[in-house]
């Protein structure tokens, strides 16, 4: 999806960088979105796969209604919510804590068969300095392929699993204080590769080094070599973009196209975030 020329009338974009996102302004997310305004939103999101706004100190009910302007929210499969919220999840990390929640490049749950259409992460307390996330344009990823290795892939599909060790260590502590009864449960997906926007209609290169763990009918041996090829080149730096946090920052990224990293280098200090989970479909 090409960026639309038209003006946007109710609110206001500022691009981050050249590989996506884009901070929006111009609007209090306490009152529930007009028709226009929604749809505003919404297309800034489309163009710019990530948005962020600031000072948007929303308790939980103004949450959810902004979350249910978007999408329908959905339970994240592993950590209880909070009290009363059961769409919204804690993602912390504490003062004595040394891994960080999904502390790793990755796409949101692509081990479901419905992997969710987008998250939302809204800034609660925040660490002096540090905890910043990253963000990928995994557009830009395909499109930077060979056209060889592109056609190789095309209707390739891989496999992508909740127990890949890397990811699931960033989920220990969390676990432990904050699990769900059913955390033992592995959960296992098959995907196409390449995916194509239901919205945009652009393809997307949807694996990522957290949770694919082989191409469908290669073994993980087989499938190494080129994913890890893959896994590098989703993430050059000239695709991402950095967002500093900042108490009541709100960002919504599309999980369809985009991997996040959040940076874990606050150690000694306290990192809270409330996230809501949108549904998606089954990638095509």
């Amino acid at each position: 999806m090409k960026k639309d020329n038209e003006p946007y009338r109710k609110i206001k974009i500022r691009p981050i960088s050249g590989g996506l996102g884009a901070e929006v302004s111009g609007v209090d997310l306490s009152e529930p979105p007009t028709q226009e305004v929604r749809s505003e939103i919404r297309r800034a999101w489309l163009e710019n796969l990530v948005i962020f706004f600031r000072d948007q100190d929303l308790d939980p009910a103004q949450f959810m209604v902004f979350a249910q302007s978007i999408g329908n929210p959905v339970e994240y499969p592993f950590i209880k919510s909070i009290d009363g919220w059961p769409f919204i999840i804690e993602v912390k990390k504490l003062e004595h804590e040394k891994v960080n929640f999904a502390g790793i490049w990755h796409s949101d749950t692509t081990y479901l068969d419905e992997p969710p259409m987008a998250s939302m992460l809204l800034a609660r307390e925040i660490p002096p300095y540090g905890g910043d996330t990253l963000f990928s344009n995994q557009y830009l990823a395909y499109e930077t392929l060979s056209e060889g290795l592109r056609s190789t892939l095309e209707g390739m599909y891989a496999v992508s699993s909740s127990a890949r060790a890397d990811v699931s260590k960033t989920r220990e502590d969390r676990v432990k204080t904050d699990g769900l009864a059913v955390v033992s449960k592995t959960y296992e997906a098959r995907h196409p590769v390449i995916r194509t926007h239901p919205e945009t209609g652009r393809k997307a290169l949807y694996i990522n080094i957290a949770h694919t763990a082989r191409f469908d009918g290669w073994t993980e041996e087989e499938s190494a070599p080129l994913l890890n090829y893959l896994f590098q080149h989703q993430i050059r730096p000239e695709f991402t973009c950095r967002f500093v946090w900042q108490q009541a920052s709100l960002a919504l990224w599309d999980n369809r196209c985009v991997q996040h990293n959040p940076v874990n280098d606050y150690h000694g200090f306290k990192r809270l975030m409330h996230r809501i989970t949108l549904a998606g479909d089954r990638p095509t």
